[in-house]
This record gives structure tokens, sequence and C-alpha cells, in this order.
């Protein structure tokens, strides 16, 4: 499969194959899970996955932005290989092992900030947040925390608490953490405040000492503010500059810790090794997951050593850390330090470049944005109005896929395009060939 760059579809979508899993599916599984497209993945290599049909589809999902060296990669897959063979797990809460020190020390060294730095690993992103709520309010002995509308921090109870992206994932489980302030998000392109871009930023920001310490809750009580440096389920919205800095200012005023979610947006996806790095921020802590191990079970915080000093048994993982985890986070922290989030970059700005007359060019496209390899284009019903246009952003996706192209949404109705970080140009042109003809066929017919 390895030569296959481009799709080859031999069946109707879904095949029988598919179409028999699907329907055991529908028995067995819960039905909590989205389902974008009847996808049934058998075998994936580079930006490529095959279903169980024989189907090849050009992958622009990437497992939710986690396969950032592709799928399979012959490194990673040698690493998880070769530890497999040797230790499968030892649980860091209990022993000490070689390469929890070794994944944690190469963290250390590109997370932005001077002075030391301690690492705690959890088994996905939502954990890592999950800690991260319990470091800020051990260290600070604070309880309350603030978060952002639109943002998506993970689905179980501390997360989700921070979480406020769609109305369905909180519905039926509270009560949830108290204490948690929810602010408006700086989308530019839909100002809560209606100001023009260059000062809506700083305005999103000011709010929270204009407002929120005055009148909901004083700065002493508030032990940390949870940022997404690029909203991912929000929509793929990048924050302005001008307000991370702002909003770095204001927490330092005030003692109060910045934890920056790079889950869907760090590990070189922009570009740079965190989507912060833009901004020139430094996060008192950073979580970190999806494409940190290629596709194995992993997160982490990294944090100021002077923060995390709880003690023994104040948190810990009995998987978190894991061995064969950990060795295809090594490979994937090698083949991202040696090209792919200078690939990122590259391409990124081949695909910004193509898209930049988008919305002067096809009148449902209303916004573009996003760095390196995290774009976001959001679909409306008319320019003037920015109706969302959901189903048309549902209708794209579902074409897309019946074309061969696997995409996701995000937010209300945008599309987010999210390849594995070994992607080409060739194939990011063919990418937005595909949705571009997508496009087309619709306005023809509104």
């Amino acid at each position: 499969m390895a030569e296959i760059r481009f799709p080859q579809l031999k069946t109707d979508l879904p095949g029988p194959k598919a179409r028999q899993i699907i329907q055991l599916d529908d028995q067995m599984i819960s039905p909590s899970y989205t389902r974008a497209y009847p996808l049934v993945a058998s075998r994936g290599y580079g930006a490529m996955v095959e279903d169980v049909d024989g189907n090849v589809f050009l992958d622009f999902a990437a497992g939710i932005a986690v396969v950032a060296t592709g799928h399979c990669h012959p490194r990673v897959v040698q690493a998880i290989q070769k530890q497999a063979a040797e230790l499968i797990h030892m649980s860091g809460t209990d022993f000490y092992y070689t390469h929890m020190v070794e994944f944690a020390q190469k963290l250390a060294s590109v997370t932005p900030g001077a002075g030391p730095k301690r690492v705690f690993y959890t088994n996905s992103g939502t954990e890592a947040v999950e800690a991260a709520i319990k470091l800020a309010r051990h260290a600070t002995r604070r309880d309350k925390l603030v978060a952002f509308l639109g943002c998506f921090h993970g689905r179980t109870m501390g997360s989700l608490s921070l979480t406020a992206s769609k109305s369905v994932q909180r519905k039926g489980f509270g009560p949830l953490l108290p204490g948690v302030i929810h602010l408006p998000y700086p989308y530019c392109y839909r100002c809560p405040y209606n100001l023009e871009p260059k000062s809506c930023g700083i305005e999103c920001a000011r709010v929270l000492e204009r407002e929120i310490f005055k009148k909901l809750a004083d700065p002493e009580d508030i032990a940390a503010v949870f940022i997404e440096p690029i909203q991912g389920e929000g929509g793929y919205v990048p924050a302005p500059v001008e307000f991370l800095q702002e909003l770095q200012r204001l927490c330092r005023k005030h003692g109060i810790l910045l934890v920056v979610d790079e889950v869907q947006s760090g590990m070189g996806r922009t570009g740079r090794w965190w989507a912060c790095e833009h901004a020139g921020i430094e996060p008192d802590i950073l979580c970190v997951a999806k494409g940190i191990a290629s596709g194995m079970p992993l997160g982490a915080i990294v944090a100021r050593a002077e923060l995390m000093r709880w003690p023994p048994g104040a948190h810990a993982s009995t998987f978190g850390g894991n061995p064969v985890c950990l060795a295809a986070a090594l490979a994937t922290f090698a083949l991202l330090e040696g090209g792919l989030i200078e690939n990122a970059r590259r391409v990124g700005e081949h695909i910004f470049a193509r898209l930049a007359d988008w919305p002067q060019r096809h009148r449902i496209v209303g916004d573009v944005r996003g760095r390196g390899l995290m774009v976001g284009i959001e679909l409306v019903r008319d320019q003037k109005t920015k109706e969302p246009a959901q189903d048309l952003r549902d209708e794209i996706v579902d074409r897309a896929f019946r074309k061969g192209l696997l995409l996701l949404g995000a937010g209300e109705s945008s599309l987010r395009l999210c390849p594995p970080l070994v992607v080409d140009t060739e194939q990011a042109d063919f990418a937005l060939d595909t949705i571009e003809t997508c496009i087309s066929e619709l306005e023809r017919n509104l």
C-alpha cells in the first residue's frame, strides 16, 4: 500500500463487508459515538486509509489529528514491536522506567518557558486536562477556574465542566464541577462584542479583569485560566496573538495559572511544536495528547517544576506512561523534530495560499483560518448575514467521502483539515480540488 498516494474506489460506499460491520455495530456499540460517514477502516499507510472492501481514501482527518507521523509509520511500528517484546507494562505509579524520564526530558526541552519543568503522564487529552485542574487547585489553593465558550477540553467530569462546545456533551450529566466561569472566545469572524478584528482580541481578554473580577469572582479565588490557542471542536478558530499575550499578562498580574490546552493543536501541527509559540506566550501548565504518540494512547501535562510539588499519592495513573506508548512517542518525537514539523509549515502555507480567495470565489465560504496543517473552512448560507450552514457542511463532508477524501466537521458549520504531517503538496492539492468540486456542486443547486 506504500505506493498508493491517492484514492482508489472499488465498490459502492459503503461496500458489502462494511455494511455487515455497520449493522453489527448498530447492535453492539454505544450509540453515543458520532460517525460522520460509513467508513470501516482496515489498514493505513502514510496519509492513506483502506477500508474492509479494499477502497483507499486520502485521510485529512488523521484520527482527529492523532496520527501525526501518518498511519503506521515504519519507525513508529518498529519501536512499538521492539518494546512490546521487552516490556509491555510496569505502572509508573509504583516503579521507575527509563523511557518515562527520557521522554519527559524531550517534552520539557521543547515546552516554552525558562526554568525546570516536570511531567505527569496520562492516557488521553481529557485526563491531561483533569490532571491540570487538580494541579492548578493544589498549587494555588484556589478553587475557581475560567474557560471559554466554544472550547472542548474533554468529556470526563472535570474536563467536561470546562467544555462548552455543544450542549449535547453536557446534557444529563449535571451537576458538574462547581466554580467554573465561561467567557466568550475571541472568535473574530463572529466577534461576540461586534468589534473589528484589530480590537476584538484585546476586548475578549480585558473583559476578564473589567467584568469577571469585579462582578463574579475575586482574582485571588481563581486558580487557572484554561485556553485552547486554536479551538478544535469549536471550529478551528485561532485566538489572536494580542489576545493570548494580554491573557498571559492578566494571569501573571493576579497570580492566576495559565493552562494552555494543546491536545489538538500541539506536536507540530501548526508548523511549530506548540500553537502558543506563535504568540510567544509561556504556559504555566501545558496539556498534550493526540499527536504525541502517533495513535498510541498517551497524554501528558508539562508544568513549571515549582508548581508540581504535590506529594506522593496526590495524583497517579496506572497506565499513564505505558512503555509501549512511550516507545511510540519517542519515535514520533524524532520524526517531528527530523522534518515533519517543517513539512507541516510548508504544506500549510501551500494550502492557505490556495484557500486565500475562496471567500471571494465561493458564496458559501465565509471564512478560512488556522495555522499549518490545522485548517478551518467555515460554510455560511449568506456571506453578509453569516448564517451558519451546517447542512451544507455536512453534505460536503459526505460528498468528499464518496470521492475518496476523509474530512471532519468542527464547530457549527466548519470543515476541518487536519491531515497527517507526512502529507505532501500534491495530496493537499487533490484534497482542495475535491472540496472545491463539492462546494461548486452545491452552489449550482442553491
